[in-house]
């Protein structure tokens, strides 16, 4: 494709819009055309966000109904969910290509959604088309969506070391599949609350959400979609860090005689831009992934059990929500996979 993607995101002002901004502010193939904000609206992108002066001059938030979103090529919702599935269905009746970061089109059990996101869902049948965007288990049909849903951060992290194993039918069904898992503050979202001000997330480890959590039902449609009955043993207990950026998952798995885990993954993964499966008895950190588009993985034997622990982290903010929006879009549109996205990790 020679020409310019134009590119638009509605909801800019969050923490997952900023990052689609961060990213293809080096994405060779993209403009950004339109920023919508309904509270910022008039307000210059630079003057919001000091980080990204000289980046997009004279770029301005825009209402969501004063902006031409539907000239652009393709929209990202970066908007809290019960936005996209009542604005989306205008721009791709238009015939633009949507990917939608909230949890609007994910789950296909309409019932389960309005049971975790407490609303009756406004486009049903958008959801029946929707492409879920796990692109390292959807690229083909990613290819050809007009509408991806962009997984969650959670979801993403916990689906992708057992993508390969599920695929293979190699793990145990009806025994306990534990999901222990951490994440930055930031993975709430940048709004007012109490319990992630500094003075209450600072120096403090907490469980949260332990009577279930909205991205329960995301990852066990994902995991029963790849091995029949391997979602109904999910124990999902996600856990609150003193940490900006990061999300670490630790799983414990039953897995059947004679597989070996790390082969698997291994040889799955192997040519994938964006995931790392490291040496077998790596402990892989959420620093190693700060800022880049990256899961890493890695794999080891519990002492004396046949428990395997598979370990895995990403950045939230990247891997787990705007990177993977662009990768998604790359795919969309026949681009390289990762353009935009050649970040290094920072460090420190």
């Amino acid at each position: 494709m020679s020409a310019r993607l134009k590119v638009g995101i509605v909801g800019a002002t969050g923490y997952t819009g900023v990052e689609l901004l961060r990213l293809l502010a080096s994405h060779p193939q993209v403009e950004v055309a339109a920023v919508t904000s309904r509270g910022e609206a008039g307000v210059a992108l630079a003057d919001y966000f000091p980080s990204l002066r000289g980046v997009y001059p004279g770029l301005v938030f825009q209402h969501p109904d004063a902006a031409d979103l539907a000239a652009c090529d393709v929209v990202f919702f970066a908007t809290p969910n019960g936005v996209a599935m009542k604005e989306a269905p205008a721009l791709l009746a238009a015939g633009v290509r949507v990917v939608d970061l909230s949890a609007d089109f994910r789950i296909r059990d309409l019932a389960a959604w309005q049971h975790w996101y407490g609303m009756e869902h406004a486009s049903p049948e958008w959801v029946a088309q929707a492409v879920y965007g796990l692109s390292e288990m959807n690229r083909a049909a990613v290819a050809n969506a007009q509408l991806v849903a962009n997984p969650g951060c959670y979801p993403t992290c916990v689906s992708l070391p057992l993508l390969p194993l599920l695929q293979q039918g190699c793990l145990k069904t009806g025994v306990p599949l534990i999901a222990d898992c951490k994440s930055g503050v930031s993975g709430a979202g940048r709004k007012a609350a109490v319990g992630t001000l500094f003075c209450e997330a600072g120096d403090n480890f907490k469980a949260y959400a332990v009577g279930g959590h909205r991205h329960l039902p995301e990852i066990r449609q994902t995991l029963d979609g790849l091995q029949a009955g391997a979602g109904a043993g999910l124990v999902f207990v996600p856990h609150l860090t003193p940490l900006i950026r990061g999300m670490h998952a630790t799983m414990y798995v039953h897995l059947q005689e004679g597989v070996n885990p790390h082969s698997v993954l291994a040889d799955f993964y192997q040519g994938h831009r964006f995931v790392d499966v490291l040496p077998e008895g790596s402990t892989p950190e959420t620093r190693s992934v700060r800022g880049a588009n990256i899961c890493r993985i890695s794999v080891q034997r519990a002492p004396g059990s046949d428990v395997w622990i598979i370990l895995s982290v990403i950045d939230n903010l990247v891997k787990g929500a705007a990177g993977q929006a662009v990768q998604n879009m790359n795919i969309m549109f026949g681009l390289d996979e990762a353009a935009g996205l050649g970040q290094v990790p920072l460090l420190p």
